[in-house]
């Protein structure tokens, strides 16, 4: 069992000594003068002896336990004991020519350093330790360096490596049985039935809906946005919110979300229902909270996308604009010194232009005469050429998920309520007093050409677009969250709680 876990040759390394740096030659192998007096000569110890007890009393806090070869312990540390104790470094070869006298000798280190050896209640107080540890962690070397950790801090010398092994095999068995009884309450025959349905293939996607959801988003567009949406509605189908996995420690829930996902469908359905089920009902809720986080993140990556394109269309009309204007900037040119000119006649200006600069020039740059841009440059009114295209997905985005807002959102939250309802409903017409404080001042004039002209399309999409976009950068900012989300949760959930920041010692 223990080979499965350790190569060979890192399974010979835990059973002896291992190489020694500098500061933990210092630290363990500095004898104390009650050290000196604990291998005193006077009690009829031989210099082999003397050296071979010493090594042990150092390596048992060191290592936690004495390996049987002591003669092989790091030369530096040998020669440190020795130049302290002067008795010459080859004396350590004869030591423990007998195995009474080094068994011994480790009973008396571990009664002078006040450890125990690991008996029935150190090995149960271990097993206990390692199935808490084992409902957060599944890795059995992270496990055995945890409990070697642990019998350190306890003072228990700690046991074989191969014994050990096993007691952390038998809390990994032991931690698997315990998460079945914590989610226990939750599998009805209902649930367990629609758990194992995720592991059969769906003729309308083609694969296993366990597969389906596991996988990710592939792009941006609204078609994207809509596969991700359908997800989220088969998991809200299977009450996967309703689904109260706190029980479980987060890492052991993280860990069976893992290999659920890694495993195949086939795999999962030859687990026994008490090791398969937990591990569905973990990629459940992982899955819930994914493909949430994804679904916001794909509207996000779709409007901003829209909107940058919107972006670089307003930069080539403004280019375009900026080329047509040469001309009557030409003009301009010609114009002005005559204007300023105080010699010319007042009433000459007007024939001497006419008659210098001639009709026709005057009446074609008359005729490229464009109305001034708004505060954006145009970019809302570009932005309005892929409403279509938005519409697409936003209101299937904003019916799926309950956005909140923190304080100074109010009126933005007031207009997605609204929105919400406009969708449902059908209607076309934005009512009186919607709110339109969260709008930009930039975008604000849209809105207000639109009411002037008794525009209703125009005053719909333009508000729309403001309130999709709000929102969008609420998220970012943090100003919105998603209750139920973690990327998008509300930032004060990352807060200590008064009563959190009592027990971490805060004043």
């Amino acid at each position: 069992m223990a080979t499965r876990v350790f190569a060979d040759d890192e399974l010979a390394r835990l059973r002896g000594f291992p190489e020694i740096n500098k500061e933990e030659l210092i630290r363990f192998f500095t004898l104390t003068p009650a050290d000196v007096g604990f291998i005193d000569p006077g009690r009829g110890r031989s210099p082999k002896d003397r050296l071979g007890l010493a090594v042990q009393l150092c390596t048992l806090p060191w290592l936690g336990f004495v390996p049987d070869d002591v003669a092989s312990a790091p030369p530096a540390a040998v020669a440190r004991l020795s130049e302290h104790l002067q008795i010459p470094v080859g004396e350590l070869r004869f030591y423990g020519e007998r195995e009474q006298t080094r068994t011994g000798h480790l009973r008396e280190v571990i009664r002078y350093l006040n450890w125990k050896p690991a008996k029935v209640l150190e090995l149960k107080e271990l097993d206990e330790f390692l199935l808490a540890r084992a409902m957060e962690h599944d890795s059995p070397s992270l496990l055995f360096r945890l409990a070697c950790e642990h019998l350190a801090s306890a003072r228990v010398v700690r046991p074989g490596v191969v014994k050990l092994l096993e007691r952390v095999a038998t809390a990994r068995t032991e931690a698997g049985r315990e998460t079945y009884q914590r989610v226990r309450h939750l599998l009805t025959p209902k649930l367990m039935g629609e758990l194992d349905g995720l592991l059969t293939v769906d003729s309308v996607i083609g694969t296993t809906r366990l597969n389906w959801l596991s996988k990710g988003a592939t792009g941006e567009s609204a078609n994207a946005v809509k596969a991700e949406l359908d997800k989220l509605g088969l998991l809200r189908g299977l009450d996967d919110h309703t689904l109260d996995l706190t029980g479980l420690p987060a890492e052991r829930r993280r860990f069976l979300a893992a290999v659920g996902r890694r495993l195949t469908a086939q795999s999962l359905d030859r687990r026994e229902p008490q090791r398969r089920h937990p591990i569905l009902l973990t990629v459940l809720s992982q899955s819930a909270a994914d493909v949430l986080d994804e679904v916001i993140s794909l509207f996000d990556q779709a409007v901003s996308a829209r909107e940058s394109r919107a972006r670089i269309k307003m930069r080539d009309a403004l280019a375009t604009r900026a080329a047509a204007g040469e001309g009557r900037q030409a003009l301009l040119d010609e114009i002005l010194p005559v204007l300023v000119d105080t010699g010319i006649e007042d009433e000459m200006v007007g024939g001497l232009l006419r008659n210098t600069i001639g009709m026709e020039r005057l009446r074609a740059a008359l005729a490229q005469t464009t109305g001034r841009l708004p505060r954006d440059n145009g970019h809302l009114a570009m932005l309005d050429n892929s409403y279509s295209y938005l519409r697409q997905f936003t209101p299937d985005v904003l019916k799926a998920i309950e956005f909140t807002g923190g304080t100074g959102a109010e009126a933005l939250m007031e207009a997605v309520k609204i929105l919400k309802k406009l969708n449902a409903d059908g209607a076309r017409k934005v009512p009186e007093g919607a709110p339109t404080d969260f709008v930009p001042v930039k975008w604000a004039g849209y809105l207000e050409q639109a009411a002037r002209d008794r525009d209703v399309t125009a005053y719909r999409h333009f508000w729309e677009l403001t309130v999709l976009l709000g929102l969008r950068d609420g998220l970012r900012s943090g100003d919105v969250y998603v209750p139920s989300s973690r990327r998008y949760a509300d930032p004060a959930s990352y807060l200590f709680t008064p009563a959190q920041w009592e027990g971490a010692g805060g004043g």
